[in-house]
């Protein structure tokens, strides 16, 4: 969590640099720089990035909905659409309404977790040894690993955050444009700051309620192969039944912020590669439906359990599908951003 804290700061911050100073966010210039083929592949690979960003989102709304209200996981992935019709109403007040959900749903999130952490009082000094001493410990330790870097620095971000930029007004000058640059790595580094112990407190938790002395057997063993829902099961038999209601609030308010940045950034895909120019509910429900589909299916036939490994899959995918999206990125910012305010005067 930590390193992958770090390098998204740096690489949100790339990303930012390109679209201040050149006018342009990343899609665009992948399209004007690449040949057809290369610019079409990397669409694709960024589409598949948007999806696999939007089957956790999808998947953790319905265990949440299952805690909160007893509902199917297989009966809750379909009205995951819902929170599609939420974001189409807000989407018609502007940009900064969204930005003040995401604030608000991300405040909800952290506070419930950290209600969670100070309840399950995991060891401090196992947690500063946890984050400052690498280590993989257990069976699927190394795909943890790595589906947790990519959904934390997840690829189609990099196209978000250097185009959400362009809509402010910056000064095309060299002063201006250095400023501009300075004020987005602040803002990236405390959006950062203030998830990174969000993050933090979730492994604690986890960590803590698995560690507790008094676990029974029965319990001992769902740690072993520990999923949303099986979390949530333990948080009640260890800390309290109030416990398990907080983590599904925390995942309901996770679920749908991720649901609309993952929308946001996949409309500048869409617009930036093909230069194709849906609707937004057109695009949004597309989207949707191509997360839905295949988290249906592992829900009715593997059920909560199989689910929980699909988001584990679809994480690892953004790891792997980073590549596609920082090579471009680190080739433009090393060649454009040096041009300064003679890029885009």
């Amino acid at each position: 969590i930590l390193v992958a804290s770090c390098a998204a700061l740096v690489i949100q911050s790339l990303a930012a640099n390109l679209g201040v100073v050149t006018g342009k966010h990343l899609a665009e210039h992948c399209r004007a720089e690449y040949s057809r083929v290369p610019n079409f592949l990397l669409w694709v690979v960024a589409e598949i990035a948007v999806v696999a960003c939007d089957i956790p989102e999808v998947i953790g709304t319905a265990f949440a909905l299952n805690m909160l209200f007893h509902i199917p996981v297989w009966i809750g992935v379909p009205l995951t659409g819902l929170s599609t019709l939420m974001l189409l109403a807000i989407q018609q007040y502007g940009v900064r309404k969204l930005e003040f959900l995401i604030a608000f749903l991300g405040d909800t999130m952290a506070i419930c977790f950290f209600v969670e952490l100070h309840y399950s009082k995991p060891d401090p000094k196992e947690v500063l040894h946890g984050l400052f001493v690498p280590q993989l410990k257990g069976n699927g330790a190394t795909g943890l690993a790595i589906s947790l870097l990519g959904a934390m620095v997840m690829p189609h971000n990099l196209f978000l955050h250097s185009a959400l930029v362009l809509s402010g007004k910056i000064p095309r000058s060299a002063t201006g444009i250095k400023e501009a640059c300075r004020f987005y790595l602040i803002e990236s580094g405390l959006a950062l700051t203030v998830a990174f112990p969000i993050n933090v407190s979730v492994i604690s938790v986890s960590g803590a309620v698995c560690n507790a002395p008094d676990l029974t057997p029965e319990d001992r063993a769902k740690c072993e192969d520990l999923d949303l829902n099986k979390a949530s099961f333990l948080l009640r038999n260890v800390v309290g039944k109030w416990s398990s209601k907080l983590f599904a609030i925390a995942l309901l308010a996770s679920g749908q912020s991720s649901t609309i940045t993952g929308t946001y950034a996949g409309q500048y895909v869409m617009q930036g590669f093909p230069d194709l120019r849906l609707e937004p509910w057109l695009r949004n429900f597309l989207t949707r439906c191509l997360a839905i589909i295949p988290s249906l299916i592992v829900a009715l036939i593997g059920g909560s359990a199989g689910a929980g490994k699909l988001i584990i899959i679809a994480s690892m995918i953004l790891s792997f599908e980073l590549p596609f999206a920082l090579v471009p990125l680190l080739k433009f910012t090393s060649c454009k951003t040096k041009m300064g305010s003679h890029v885009n005067p």
